[in-house]
């Protein structure tokens, strides 16, 4: 089996724990390609893809996990990437990109953006719910084509704790994290010095935050091996 996990630094895995060493780990006979790119917008993505037309290899499974710098985008001074005006054009991106990954995929997960900040009802985790339910929409459409919401797994888990309300919204801090803080330990540790439980920096993830989603991919990777199996 070949799975494509395509994104932004969650899926790259800079700053923060790394789900793709993880997966990695947990499923050694699958063959898994990161194509995470930190800074990645649905933008910036769709340009991205556009250049190949279609992913360079075919994916049994494909991972779509893309969003949450189209609204952390608007917290940094800096903006590395382009972000859609509004959710419109959002959409029409986003479905532009499933369509040329669609293409060179059997089957495509589109997972929503997880968090800005594990204060739940912020006002960019509130955008955040608004893209989900585009996203969700989009998923809809399509036979081959699953949701998870990966910010109602998180919610989930943070009705049941009390986290701070840390964002990092200077890019030099993103980039000290990303160079001195590799080792997952070291992350943890951090993480829990700013008053946090999923997150490094209330958008990358930490070890719970990376274990999280690591058992919705595993759940769905299952999944779908089991429909296989019942086919053949």
């Amino acid at each position: 089996m070949k799975i494509a996990c395509i994104g932004d630094s969650l899926t790259e895995g800079r700053p923060g724990v790394s789900i793709f060493k993880l997966l990695t780990a947990k499923h050694p006979h699958i063959e898994f390609n990161n194509l995470g790119k930190p800074g990645e917008t649905v933008k910036s993505l769709h340009t991205r893809l556009e250049k190949s037309s279609k992913l360079a290899t075919y994916y049994d499974l494909s991972f779509l996990w893309i969003g949450v710098n189209d609204v952390y985008a608007k917290l940094l001074k800096v903006q590395a990437q382009p972000v859609t005006k509004d959710h419109h054009e959002f959409k029409d991106y986003y479905v532009n990109c499933l369509e040329m990954i669609l293409a060179s995929s059997k089957h495509v997960v589109l997972v929503t953006p997880a968090l800005i900040g594990e204060t739940i009802k912020n006002t960019s985790n509130m955008e955040l719910k608004e893209l989900s339910s585009i996203i969700q929409s989009i998923s809809s459409k399509y036979t081959n084509v699953s949701f998870l919401n990966m910010q109602e797994v998180f919610e989930h888990h943070l009705e049941q704790v009390n986290s701070s309300d840390y964002i990092n919204t200077n890019v030099m801090r993103v980039m000290q994290d990303v160079l001195f803080y590799k080792n997952p330990l070291r992350i943890d540790r951090l993480s829990k010095k700013r008053g946090l439980h999923l997150t490094l920096d209330g958008v990358h993830l930490n070890s719970n935050g990376a274990e999280l989603v690591v058992e919705e991919y595993t759940a769905v990777i299952e999944q779908l091996q089991l429909q296989e199996a019942t086919v053949h």
